[in-house]
């Protein structure tokens, strides 16, 4: 039975809420960034603090208990409590306080960091002492790190399928193919889909277009997830692939780049993305407000 609620305590209740939220032990694993072994030892060190199982897992798959139906209602309730009053004791000074960790796209256009410059400008003119954190991650990762509540907001491409996010669009970005120095269609004349075709492309390992695919050539013996490994093994000269038009720049103006068949362009949204779950306070509101007025 649970006496006083510590720390650990509440590390264990959230590492359950997220295992039902998933699906169950396995599905658990990319979400908590721990392995199905450690995940098991968790919950049978919550199960052994309450003196009761909480789950089963058989042939059926993963299934709550009717404790555990009672524990996982009860403690949303007490997280959801836990977090107005946090906020309420921050906003109790009559200022926005506190600290609000925000996860930004890795390599960003110049011109979206003068926006969110700008947003943080607007943000530091109200009435506030608040610790502000940028994290730079893939958008993989950025996902788990909001599923776990560790960042607040995240500026990013996604997939769009989390169900338990809320999104709102900011900007989008243009993707254009390319080939490296050296690669045989860098020198070529007009190029055909043909030869599109046959090259060896990068593939992308994180899916993040809704509705329309980009190009896929038939052949594919890279994959990448982050723009900089995109980036080297197209300058190998053995690989096309797909970089955001900003970013190839430089190495097109050095010569280093082609640009191949514009019609194959596609487009990425970049949204900002919350978690359901949290509630927002004063200061996640307050800047919220001014990233969209900087975006307008």
């Amino acid at each position: 039975m649970l006496g006083q609620l510590h720390d650990p305590d509440l590390h264990l209740l959230r590492l359950f809420v997220t295992v039902v939220e998933a699906g169950g032990f396995s599905a658990a694993q990319g979400v908590l960034g721990l392995s199905q072994p450690s995940i098991s030892q968790q919950m049978a060190r919550l199960e052994t603090r309450l003196g009761y199982r909480l789950c089963s897992r058989g042939k059926r798959g993963f299934a709550l208990t009717d404790k555990g139906q009672l524990l996982l209602k009860a403690t949303r309730e007490l997280l959801v409590q836990i977090e107005q009053f946090r906020q309420q004791a921050n906003g109790a000074a009559g200022q926005l306080l506190g600290t609000l960790r925000i996860g930004i796209a890795e390599n960003q256009d110049s011109a979206v960091s003068l926006r969110l410059g700008n947003a943080i400008a607007r943000f530091r003119r109200r009435q506030e002492a608040v610790q502000l954190e940028l994290i730079s991650a893939p958008p993989a990762e950025m996902e788990r790190l909001l599923l776990e509540q560790r960042l607040d907001l995240a500026i990013s491409y996604f997939s769009g399928t989390q169900a338990a996010f809320d999104y709102q669009p900011l900007f989008a970005e243009t993707q254009r193919l390319y080939c490296g120095q050296g690669h045989p269609l860098f020198t070529a004349g007009t190029v055909s889909r043909e030869q599109l075709l046959e090259a060896d492309q990068v593939r992308h390992g994180y899916r993040f277009l809704q509705g329309t695919d980009a190009f896929q050539s038939q052949r594919s013996s890279a994959q990448a997830e982050q723009i900089e490994s995109v980036l080297t093994f197209i300058l190998s000269g053995r690989h096309v692939g797909y970089l955001p038009c900003h970013y190839a720049e430089p190495w097109l103006l050095r010569g280093m780049l082609r640009a191949l068949d514009s019609g194959l362009d596609f487009v990425v949204p970049f949204t900002l993305a919350r978690h359901r779950g949290q509630v927002p306070g004063d200061t996640q509101e307050a800047f919220v407000q001014d990233l969209l007025a900087a975006f307008a």
